[in-house]
C-alpha cells in the first residue's frame, strides 16, 4: 500500500496521527476516508520524532502518489503544530484542519486538578455538541476565563488552537458526521495493528 496509485481515490477526508514505539521511534500515518465513508490506509513514515521533516515527508510522498494538493479535502490532525503546519504549506493555507478533540480535553485535564475535570469536560462536551461554532467558541472562551485566574497555562493551553477544534462545526456537518471526525480514532484499528505487528 505504500507505493499504490493515490489518483483514482476520491478522498475527503485525510487523517494524520503520529504512534510512539518507545523512546526513539514515531511513526506517522495517514488514512483517507472517501465519499462511500470508506478507510484507506495511504502511508506510513517513521522519524525519532513528529516534527515537521518527518510530516513533509509523509505528505510528499501522498502527494508524489497522485493525492491532488489543489482538491479540498478535510484533514484531521492529534494537534500537533508540525502537522498543521505541514498540511498548510503543502495543501494551500486554507486547507479545513480539525484538531483531535479528545486529545485536546486529555491534555487539558492533565493539567488540571482532579475537582475540576467534571466542570471543565461537561463545557467542552457541550460545546463541541453545538450547531452554531460562534457559540461554542464562547463556551471555551469562557471556560478559559474562569481558570485564567488560578490556572493560566491551562487556560492559554485551551485557547491554543481554538479555531481548528471547532473546524467541524464550522463546516456545518451532521452531528453524527462530526463525531467521527472530530477525533483521531478512525486510524484506531490501523495503529492496533501496528503496535500488535511491531510489540516485540
Amino acid at each position: 500500500f505504500m507505493a499504490a496509485d493515490l489518483s483514482a481515490l476520491d478522498l475527503l477526508v485525510v487523517q494524520i496521527d503520529g504512534l510512539h514505539l518507545g523512546d526513539d521511534l514515531v511513526l506517522v500515518a495517514a488514512i483517507g476516508v472517501d465519499g462511500e465513508g470508506n478507510k484507506h490506509p495511504l502511508a506510513l513514515v517513521e522519524g525519532a520524532t513528529e516534527n515537521a521533516a518527518t510530516v513533509q515527508s509523509l505528505l510528499d510522498n501522498l502527494v508524489s502518489r497522485g493525492l491532488d494538493p489543489t482538491v479540498p479535502r478535510l484533514f484531521i490532525v492529534d494537534g500537533a503544530k508540525a502537522l498543521s503546519k505541514a498540511i498548510r504549506r503543502t495543501f494551500g493555507s486554507a486547507a479545513p484542519i480539525q484538531r483531535c478533540q479528545i486529545h485536546k480535553a486529555r491534555n487539558i485535564m492533565e493539567r488540571l486538578p482532579k475537582e475540576n475535570h467534571a466542570a471543565s469536560r461537561r463545557v467542552l462536551r457541550q460545546a463541541w455538541e453545538l450547531d452554531d461554532a460562534d457559540k461554542a467558541e464562547k463556551l471555551i472562551r469562557n471556560l478559559a476565563r474562569r481558570l485564567d485566574q488560578q490556572w493560566p497555562g491551562v487556560a492559554a493551553s485551551i485557547l491554543e488552537g481554538l479555531d481548528e477544534i471547532l473546524t467541524v462545526v464550522r463546516l456545518k456537518l451532521p452531528k453524527e458526521l462530526r463525531r467521527s471526525l472530530a477525533c483521531t480514532n478512525i486510524a484506531e484499528n490501523m495503529m492496533g495493528t501496528i503496535r500488535r505487528v511491531t510489540r516485540n
